[in-house]
C-alpha cells in the first residue's frame, strides 16, 4: 500500500528532461560553492551539458578545438576556448552578474520600468510562440525522488521502511530514472516521441515523456494536467497584467544583448500565478531565462513547491531555444516528506526537419525494440548530466538485487521457498481482511501462480427486508494460463436468515490477450449459471451497505428485489483502438419476492417499510415468468492516440467525445420465454477542458422500445434515481429522483447529464474557501420522454473538501410534481474525483 501512494505521489509530480553530451570539470561561484545544475554548449551549436547537483560535468566531444560556454541564472556567462585531444579537466568559477539600474524616466504615476519592457515582450509573445513552425531535437531526461522522512505508522499500519527503499532514518532514494528521447514537434498540435533509451532503477520504463514548458504560452501546463486543470497564466500572457506585479531589478550586458531581470509578483493569491524571475532581453525582447516558483497560495496541489528554471541559447541568428530544464519538487503528506527533481537537457535542434507526408500519425510515442536493453557503457557514453554519489550508488545496488530476484525466480530453490513461507492463513482473516493463498509453479522463465481467495466474511454482511440477515461466501480460484491467458472460477453462495433462502451460482471468466490483423487486444469470454438475487433495475442504483443503513436506522426500504435461476455467457472483444465489443445472452427464470421482516434499530411508529415491489410500478404485475434476452453493444472514441511498445500499441485518449450504443431483443418463445420487446440505446460523453474557466462534463443519451409487446419489469429503460444522502453516479444518475418512478416502455427518451467543474475559479476570491481549496460545481440532470413525463433538476455544491468530498444542492422540477429540494454528498475533487468516478 505504502509503495502505491509513493507512486501515486510520484506521478502526481510528472515532468522531464534532455541533452547530449566529454569534457570534465567542475562549476562553482566566486566562493568555491558548487553550482547545481548550470548550463554548458559549445559555442554556435546546441551540443553540451548541465552539471549535477554537484556542480559537475563531463561532455563527450571529438578531437579538436572548441569553445565552451557557461553559464547559470544570476552570474555572468563565461567562456573558455580549448583544444580536446583525450580527457581534459576544464573548470569555471563563475562571478555574480554586475547589475545595474537603467537611468530611466518614470511615469508620473510611478509607474516601475519593467512593465514598459513586460508590455513589448507580450507585444512579441505571438511572434516567439510562433517563429518556428516545427523542429526536432534530442531530449535526456533525469528524474530522481527521494524520502527525508516517513511516519511510523500510516493509516494504522506500520511502515516497512526496508520495503519502501530508505534506511533507519526514513532517508533514501525512492525513485530514479533516466532517457534519451527524440522530440518531434509540428504547429499547432503535432507531437511524436521516439523513446531511444529508457531506464528505472531496480526495473521499469522510467519517465521519457519531455516537460516541454512554454511560458510563451499564454495557459502554461506546468505539472500532469489532471491536477492542475486550469494551468497557470504565463508572466508574459496577453492578460498577464491583470493578475502579476513587476519590478526591474537590474540589467546586466551578455553577448552585446541587454538583459533586464524582472521579478514577477502574484497580485492576488489564490490565483493559478508564478513568482520569482524573468529575463528579456532588450530590442528583441525574447525569453532570456526564467526562474519561477509555485506554491500552495497560488493552486499548486498535493506539492508544497514546484520550481521551474529554463535556460535559452540561441540556434542560429535569429532563433532561441530552451537548453535545458530544472524542475525542483517538494511535498510533505500524511508524515512523508519528499523532494525530487527532474532535469531535462535538450540538443541537436534542427528547425528545418522537413517532415515527410504522414510523418505524424495516431503514435504519439514509440519505444525502440532495444529501448531497455542498454549497458551501463551505453549510458555513461550518452548521459550529459553526471550521476551523484548517491544515484550511481542506487542505480548499482537496485539493479543488481533485480537481477537476482530474475535470476533466482525461476529455481527450485526459490519457487520451495516461496511455496513453504506464505505466511499462516489465521482465523481472523476469514471476518476481516480476506484469505489468500498462492501456488507457485515454473513455466520457463516466468514464474506465474495460481491463487485461491475468499473476501472476508464480514465485509459481505447484508440487511433488506426481503432476505433479513445476508451472509455471503464469496471464494474464487484463478488460474495463471500460458500464453498471457488467465482462467477464474467464482463461486457465489448467498443465505437470507429471515426468508430461509439459499441462493448459489458460478461464475467462469476467461481472459486472453490475442491478436487481431497483428493487432493487440483482449477477449474476455464470462458464463455463469444458478441461483441469484438480483435488483430490478440490472444497474443497481442502490449499492447494499447504503440500503442497509436506510433500512436499519431510518426504516426506509429502497432496494427491490427479485430471484431468479439464471443461465448467461458473454463475449467481449477489447481493440487495441480502445474500442469494444459485446455480445451476451441471458437466461431468467424471474421468481418474485415479498418482505419477510421488519426488524430496526429505530422504533418509528410512524413509519412503515413499503412493499418489495417498486410503489411507483403498482399497476405493472410482476409474476413468475421467463426471459430469454440477447444484447449488443458497441463503444468507441474516434481519433484515438497511442503509445507504441516493441510489441504492442497502447491507447491513451483522444479528444473526441466517446460514443457507445446498445440493442437489446427479448427473444419470445424459445426456452419458454415470455418477453417480446425490442430496444436500443446510443450515448455520447466527454470530458472538455477549458483551463482557467474550468472543466465541462456531460453524458448525452437516447433510446426506446421499438417493439414493447411483452415486457417484464428488470426490462425497462430505468433511470438511476437517488433518495439517499449519497451519490457518486453524478454522470449517470438524477439525485433527487425515486428510483422506479420514471421507469419506462417508451419508443422514445433522450437523458442529459451535464456538470461543470470550476476548479477554482469564483472560489478562489471566497475568503477560507480559497485556502481550504474547495471548489465550485454546478449543472443539471434531465430526461424527456413526452410532455407529460420529463424532469429537471440543477445543481450546485463544492467539491474537494479534504481532496475527497462533493456535496451539492439539488432543486428537482417535474411537470406534474412540487419542487423536491434536497441535499447530496460524495466523493469528488483531486483524489475522490479520480479514484470514486462512476459513470
Amino acid at each position: 500500500m505504502i509503495r502505491s501512494l509513493l507512486a501515486f505521489a510520484i506521478l502526481l509530480c510528472v515532468t522531464c528532461y534532455c541533452q547530449a553530451g566529454i569534457i570534465r570539470g567542475r562549476i562553482t561561484n566566486e566562493r568555491g560553492e558548487a553550482l547545481p545544475f548550470a548550463t554548458l554548449f559549445i559555442k554556435g551549436t546546441t551540443q553540451g551539458t548541465t552539471t549535477n547537483a554537484d556542480g559537475q560535468y563531463h561532455l563527450e566531444l571529438p578531437d579538436g578545438a572548441y569553445t565552451v560556454v557557461c553559464q547559470y541564472i544570476g552570474y555572468r556567462k563565461t567562456e573558455k576556448s580549448v583544444t580536446l585531444a583525450g580527457t581534459l579537466q576544464l573548470d569555471f568559477q563563475l562571478q555574480p552578474v554586475s547589475m545595474q539600474i537603467r537611468e530611466v524616466i518614470v511615469k508620473g504615476n510611478g509607474e516601475d520600468p519593467a512593465y514598459a519592457i513586460i508590455r513589448q515582450a507580450i507585444k512579441k509573445r505571438p511572434f516567439y510562440q510562433q517563429q518556428v513552425q516545427e523542429f526536432t531535437c534530442n531530449t535526456y531526461i533525469k528524474g530522481m525522488f527521494k524520502l527525508r522522512n516517513v511516519p511510523e505508522r500510516f493509516l494504522g499500519q506500520k511502515v516497512d521502511k526496508q520495503d519502501i527503499g530508505v534506511d533507519s532514518t526514513g532517508r533514501g532514494i525512492v525513485f530514479l530514472s533516466e532517457s534519451l528521447t527524440k522530440l518531434s514537434v509540428k504547429r499547432p498540435d503535432k507531437v511524436k516521441l521516439q523513446v531511444l533509451s529508457s531506464r528505472q532503477s531496480g526495473g521499469g520504463f522510467g519517465f521519457s515523456f519531455p516537460a516541454y514548458i512554454n511560458f510563451y504560452d499564454n495557459n502554461v501546463s506546468a505539472v500532469i494536467t489532471q491536477f492542475s486543470p486550469r494551468g497557470y497564466i504565463s508572466p508574459i500572457a496577453d492578460n498577464a497584467l491583470a493578475y502579476y506585479k513587476y519590478h526591474l531589478e537590474g540589467v546586466f550586458t551578455e553577448d552585446g544583448y541587454t538583459v533586464n531581470k524582472i521579478q514577477v509578483i502574484p497580485k492576488r493569491k489564490f490565483e493559478p500565478l508564478f513568482s520569482g524571475y524573468i529575463f528579456i532581453t532588450d530590442d528583441n525582447w525574447r525569453i532570456h531565462s526564467a526562474n519561477l516558483l509555485l506554491t500552495r497560495d497560488y493552486q499548486l496541489e498535493l506539492m508544497d513547491t514546484l520550481q521551474i528554471r529554463q535556460t535559452h541559447v540561441p540556434v542560429d541568428s535569429a532563433v532561441w531555444r530552451m537548453k535545458d530544464q530544472l524542475i525542483t519538487i517538494s511535498l510533505k503528506q500524511f508524515g512523508f516528506d519528499m523532494i525530487g527533481n527532474f532535469v531535462n537537457v535538450y540538443s541537436n535542434y534542427d528547425i528545418h526537419p522537413n517532415f515527410p507526408p504522414k510523418y505524424f500519425n495516431n503514435v504519439l510515442m514509440k519505444y525502440d525494440t532495444a529501448f531497455n536493453d542498454k549497458k551501463i557503457a551505453y549510458w555513461d557514453s550518452i548521459r550529459p548530466v553526471p550521476l551523484e554519489k548517491e544515484e550511481v550508488k542506487d542505480f548499482h545496488e537496485k539493479d543488481s538485487a533485480a537481477q537476482a530476484r530474475r535470476d533466482s525466480a525461476v529455481s527450485a530453490h526459490h519457487l520451495d521457498s516461496l511455496r513453504k513461507h506464505q505466511p499462516p492463513v489465521k482465523l481472523q482473516q476469514f471476518f476481516w481482511g480476506g484469505v489468500k493463498h498462492n501456488y507457485y509453479f515454473r513455466r520457463d522463465s516466468a514464474l506465474p501462480y495460481h491463487q485461491l481467495a475468499m473476501r472476508p466474511l464480514l465485509t459481505q454482511l447484508e440487511y433488506n427486508t426481503v432476505e433479513g440477515l445476508v451472509l455471503s461466501v464469496e471464494p474464487s480460484l484463478t488460474l495463471d494460463l500460458p500464453k498471457d491467458q488467465e482462467l477464474k472460477i467464482a463461486p457465489f453462495l448467498r443465505y437470507g436468515f429471515s426468508n430461509t433462502h439459499l441462493n448459489g451460482y458460478t461464475e467462469i471468466t476467461w481472459d486472453q490477450e490475442s491478436r487481431l490483423n497483428h493487432r493487440y487486444g483482449s477477449n474476455t469470454w464470462k458464463a455463469a449459471g444458478g441461483k441469484r438475487v438480483s435488483q430490478f433495475n440490472k444497474q443497481e442504483p442502490i449499492d447494499p451497505l447504503t440500503n442497509e443503513v436506510y433500512t436499519l436506522l431510518l426504516k426506509e426500504n429502497y432496494m427491490k428485489l427479485y430471484e431468479n435461476w439464471f443461465g448467461s455467457f458473454s463475449f467481449r472483444r477489447n481493440f487495441e483502438s480502445n474500442a469494444a465489443v459485446d455480445v451476451g445472452f441471458l437466461y431468467e427464470d424471474r421468481i418474485p419476492l415479498e418482505n419477510t421482516t421488519d426488524f430496526v434499530v429505530f422504533k418509528n411508529s410512524s413509519k412503515a417499510f413499503l412493499p418489495n415491489h417498486p410503489y411507483e410500478l403498482a399497476d405493472v404485475p410482476f409474476v413468475r415468468h421467463q426471459a430469454l434476452i440477447m444484447n449488443l453493444n458497441f463503444s468507441f472514441q474516434p481519433g484515438q492516440r497511442y503509445i507504441e511498445l516493441p510489441d504492442r500499441k497502447v491507447a491513451i485518449g483522444a479528444k473526441y467525445p466517446r460514443f457507445e450504443v446498445g440493442y437489446t431483443k427479448g427473444i419470445h418463445g424459445w426456452a419458454g420465454s415470455d418477453v417480446d420487446y425490442d430496444k436500443w440505446n446510443a450515448q455520447v460523453s466527454d470530458n472538455m477542458n477549458f483551463k482557467l474557466f474550468g472543466e465541462l462534463r456531460y453524458r448525452l443519451a437516447a433510446g426506446g422500445f421499438l417493439n414493447s409487446k411483452e415486457v417484464g419489469i428488470p426490462d425497462y429503460t430505468h433511470f438511476n434515481g437517488n433518495q439517499t444522502f449519497y451519490n457518486i453516479r453524478y454522470l449517470n444518475s438524477f439525485q433527487l429522483a425515486p428510483y422506479y418512478k420514471y421507469s419506462n416502455i417508451a419508443s422514445f427518451y433522450t437523458t442529459l447529464n451535464l456538470e461543470h467543474h470550476f476548479n477554482g475559479l469564483l472560489t478562489n476570491k471566497i475568503p477560507l474557501l480559497n485556502r481550504l481549496k474547495w471548489n465550485l460545481v454546478a449543472g443539471a440532470n434531465a430526461f424527456y420522454i413526452n410532455s407529460d413525463n420529463n424532469y429537471v433538476e440543477v445543481f450546485a455544491g463544492l467539491e474537494n473538501i479534504f481532496k475527497l468530498i462533493r456535496v451539492d444542492v439539488i432543486a428537482g422540477y417535474q411537470s406534474k410534481d412540487a419542487t423536491r429540494i434536497g441535499v447530496r454528498a460524495g466523493f469528488g475533487g483531486l483524489l475522490g474525483g479520480a479514484l470514486f468516478r462512476r459513470r
